[in-house]
């Protein structure tokens, strides 16, 4: 087992550019806010969807900044239209798409004490299930719950409609992908009974291609940048993280379609 920190203004990533330390089976991982550790389970030699990489911690840490100083954060504007730490308002639902370990989902579901569902393909799930069960107690300590479901993106079937608010760390990865992830997040977020909901994905850019799924977004998303890394040595660029917001036009046209 290898300890960790998320990143922070003192802590530093171990690993490479874009991922961490993958000759380790357990990690942990230090959340500030909460003062609590969570543990991530990896197994790289299973495939990309089985380890940490960047963009991950970045939204993690953005989440952990969240908890700790809600006024001045990037997540702001989103979080605060949804929900209050601490306050009685509903719990806020969650739903994560290509989890990987699961690390954001958890760490949201700690730290908003929230309802979190953690998706990816059905041969990930069972890695998702172990490291949702190792973090259970620290997630209901804060009032938050996690569950897990497979989802292929594209398949309308698999997307749940009770949703408030969706996450992902570099998804946008495969192009064959980028149709059918956008697919999914026209269900999940364009529904005529909330206007409220929102996707925040946390990006490392690697190649141009990538422009595609951008311009093809912006059709139907408003896309803001919220938040800029610095670059990791030897980088040109930093891991970004985007809002998506339904353009009114898009739901107008949803509210008339299923009116």
């Amino acid at each position: 087992m290898v300890s960790g920190n998320l990143r922070g203004e003192e802590d530093e990533i171990d690993g490479e550019e874009n991922e961490l330390d993958d000759a380790s089976d357990l990690q942990m991982y230090r959340i500030h806010s909460i003062e609590s550790t969570v543990v991530i389970r990896q197994l790289p030699s299973q495939g990309i969807s089985f380890k940490l990489w960047l963009p991950a911690t970045t939204l993690v840490t953005l989440l952990d900044n969240y908890r700790r100083d809600p006024i001045n954060s990037p997540l702001t504007h989103t979080l605060s239209s949804f929900t209050s730490i601490g306050s009685d308002s509903p719990r806020l639902n969650i739903v994560e798409l290509g989890s990987g370990t699961g690390i954001v989902g958890i760490a949201a579901a700690a730290m908003l004490g929230a309802n979190v569902t953690l998706t990816d393909l059905p041969n990930v799930t069972e890695n998702l299930k172990f490291n949702a069960d190792a973090n259970a107690q620290v997630v209901a300590r804060f009032g938050g719950e996690v569950h897990v479901a497979p989802l292929r993106w594209g398949e309308a079937g698999d997307v749940g409609r009770d949703v408030d608010l969706v996450l992902a760390s570099d998804v946008v990865y495969h192009e064959h992908l980028y149709d059918p992830l956008l697919k999914t997040l026209r269900l999940m977020l364009l529904d005529k009974e909330s206007n409220k909901r929102v996707f925040l994905m946390a990006h490392l850019k690697r190649w141009k291609k990538e422009s595609i799924f951008f311009r093809k977004a912006r059709k139907v998303f408003d896309v803001d940048v919220l938040h800029c890394d610095d670059p990791q040595e030897g980088s040109r660029i930093g891991v970004v993280v985007y809002r998506f917001a339904p353009k009114d036009h898009t739901l107008k046209n949803v509210l008339s379609n299923e009116g």
